[in-house]
């Protein structure tokens, strides 16, 4: 029961994110009207919006003291720099997706890649390799071969109709010309 919360909201997170790709292809100009900036502005609203709203709800919730000074500091500090370091990755994954990415291809990128660093800050931060399992080393190589073989397979629209002369001509070169209907 304590691993519920975390794996929910991790699901969650998992939910929105995946959904992010796809909705921000949406934002796109098909036409050339906006630049693939635009949208990132109210991206920037929304992260304000949410962020800033549901943390201090969060924190009267939780009968926090609303002073960020002194020892709080950390708290403002390293709040700001994962911030900073969120908003910076939803500009370059906005900008995947602006520039002609597909969702397809570069969420799992995304998400591999995420997990993937995540789990080499921690073996650096436990500044001892030794202790490291291989079988860290060997699910990143896992997780590597799963964005490939995800983005591959994953269906990518129906393949381009063939015109109509074409496919005649392709089925008048597959029957021999000495061939008659009486051969068979």
């Amino acid at each position: 029961m304590k691993l519920l919360f975390p794996i929910l909201f991790a699901c969650g997170t998992a939910l929105c994110w995946g959904l992010y790709g796809p909705t921000i292809q949406n934002a796109r100009s098909t036409t050339g009207a906006w630049s693939p900036f635009k949208p990132y502005v109210f991206i920037g609203v929304a992260y304000l919006v949410w962020a800033c709203g549901g943390g201090l709800m969060g924190m009267k919730f939780k009968q926090d003291l609303f002073t960020f000074g002194g020892a709080q500091s950390p708290a403002m500090i390293w709040g700001f720099l994962a911030g900073t370091l969120g908003a910076i990755g939803a500009l370059s994954l906005t900008s995947a997706m602006l520039s002609g990415g597909k969702p397809l291809f570069v969420m799992p990128i995304v998400f591999g890649g995420a997990v993937t660093v995540t789990a080499i800050v921690s073996v650096i931060q436990m500044r001892d390799v030794s202790h490291t399992s291989p079988l860290l080393w060997l699910g990143m190589l896992m997780v590597v071969s799963g964005v490939v073989l995800v983005a591959k397979y994953t269906p990518h629209g129906h393949p381009p109709k063939k015109p109509a002369v074409a496919t005649e001509q392709a089925g008048q070169a597959d029957v021999p010309a000495s061939s008659s209907p009486s051969d068979h």
